[in-house]
């Protein structure tokens, strides 16, 4: 199946094995001492690929799906079957290599209401993130687009999908982004957008309040692209590979650090890789492993590693002949060791580590033995010293967790009083605004009695002069009933 994104490392007897698991550049760690050792521990040749048999229904094949692994099964969700959207949940049990199909059901606004068996929407080009017991889905293209990207939420142990209520401005839709978790933030950079169009800016979702943050960085970031790979260094740098825009795919290297904020291209040393998109990757240690992907002319068959610290490009293997088929699983063991990420680069390596890649264009599962170049009681001796830092580590960590929780409560206070404070004082304006209306209603009353005092006198002294006028009218009316008598009045008789 395309791009079955898992790697499986194996270790000593005396340890136990895990199964590691891979989309767009994330692994998930996943504790297991009964993982069968028959199909994934018979491989004895080192950087060289080999078929693991699996059982079961094979899925569909597919492209631009995504996959994560929770408690020892690996789930593939969506993707593209030959033009088409697929919506279905694939389950790969690594204790039996055992493929099986789950019928999720989604759930509605009320907790205890569940829309029968129907699933998400078909999509591709989105992705899948472990957290917890619980896998989250972000992003991906559907027939129907929305205009924000959504968080969407599923449990295996109950198979039912929900949707995150997020906070702040999300992200417009898109699909072929990279989602890098770093830390309890999920980092969501480029793709492609509605209308085809391509993206390249940054998005960061606190895991722990469910709020979207869009920074503004400084540097040259990568150029619009999709299809591209993320991975994570150190908990602090986010490196960008490759991708493609509609015309051309890209070979570079991008860097970002995420305290500063600040994006720069870093030199690299080695061989130069092929452009290449829709590729994918995983880190060990301070090892990223890149694997299938293909560009314009071609599908490229190397399997490359980029040492994080150095900076060093180099092969570790090719597909010669023909590629995987689709739905069959290949494994990998790689003779590389890995140090442990710093909080800085350029450090040298201190430890041997598995490390692995993914295929995005087939399916793959990596398995990585550690060498034993120690002897047992020496190998024992180190565990138990590496034991007594952890624990001492993790008892500073807690001091410090505690020490912010009381500081995040005194914070909550001091916000607490201030906002008290601002609305007593909104209260005050308020009330200072109301006074002076209402003194101002009072001199418009004012000036208004007085306009009126003023026209009901002068109502008065109009209807007194028209009083006398009509005495006067009357005089004069009476005055000329009276005749005189003929006085210069003549006659003409003709």
């Amino acid at each position: 199946m395309a791009s079955a994104k898992v790697l499986h490392p194996v270790k000593s007897a005396s340890e136990e094995s895990k199964v590691v698991v891979v989309e767009n550049g994330k692994m998930v760690d996943v504790q297991d001492k009964e993982i069968t050792m028959e199909g994934l521990c018979s491989i004895s040749s080192y950087d060289q690929w080999a078929r693991i048999p699996v059982s079961g229904p094979l899925p569909k094949p597919r492209y631009k799906h995504a996959a994560a692994v929770v408690q020892e099964k690996m789930y593939v969700f969506g993707g593209n079957h030959n033009g088409r959207y697929l919506g279905d949940m694939q389950v790969l049990d690594f204790k039996s290599l055992s493929w099986s199909k789950l019928e999720a059901k989604i759930q509605s606004e009320e907790p205890s209401d569940l829309t029968g068996t129907a699933s998400l929407p078909p999509c591709a080009g989105h992705a899948l993130v472990p957290w917890g017991n619980k896998i989250l889905c972000l992003a991906g293209h559907t027939r129907e687009p929305t205009e924000s990207l959504s968080v969407k939420e599923f449990d295996p142990q109950i198979c039912t999908w929900s949707t995150l209520r997020t906070y702040g401005r999300s992200p417009s839709s898109r699909g072929g982004q990279s989602v890098t978790l770093v830390g309890g933030t999920l980092v969501v950079f480029g793709g492609e957008g509605d209308g085809r169009s391509l993206l390249n800016d940054l998005h960061v979702l606190d895991l722990e309040t469910m709020t979207w943050d869009e920074f503004e960085t400084t540097g040259t970031p990568p150029s619009p692209r999709s299809e591209h790979a993320a991975a994570c260094y150190a908990d602090r740098y986010l490196l960008i590979f490759g991708g493609g825009s509609h015309s051309t795919c890209f070979s570079d290297l991008h860097l970002l650090d995420m305290q500063t904020m600040e994006w720069s291209r870093p030199e690299h040393q080695g061989i130069t890789p092929e452009p290449r998109a829709g590729h994918a990757g995983v880190t060990v240690g301070e090892n990223w492993f890149i694997t299938g992907g293909g560009n314009n002319k071609k599908g490229v068959p190397e399997t490359l590693v980029l040492n994080m610290s150095t900076f060093v490009w180099s092969v570790v293997t090719g597909l010669e002949g023909r590629a995987p088929p689709t739905s069959e699983i290949y494994s990998l063991k790689s003779s590389r060791k890995s140090g442990v990420p710093s909080g800085q680069l350029n450090e040298p390596e201190t430890n041997g580590l598995a490390s692995v890649a993914e295929n995005s264009s087939r399916g793959v599962i990596f398995e990585i033995e550690e060498l034993q170049d120690e002897k047992t009681i020496k190998r024992a001796d180190t565990s138990k010293t590496l034991l007594q830092a952890v624990k001492g580590e993790k008892s500073h960590i807690e001091e410090k967790l505690n020490q912010e929780e009381l500081q995040s409560s005194r914070l909550k206070q001091e916000l607490a009083n201030v906002e008290t404070k601002n609305e007593l004082d909104l209260v005050r304006n308020q009330l200072s605004a109301e006074e002076a209306r209402a003194s101002q209603l009072e001199n418009e009353i004012s000036d208004l009695q007085q306009r009126l005092q003023k026209m009901e006198t002068l109502e008065k002294e109009s209807e007194s002069l028209r009083l006398e006028k009509d005495a006067e009218s009357d005089d004069s009316s009476s005055g000329s009933n009276q005749r005189p008598a003929d006085k210069g009045f003549w006659r003409w008789n003709g």
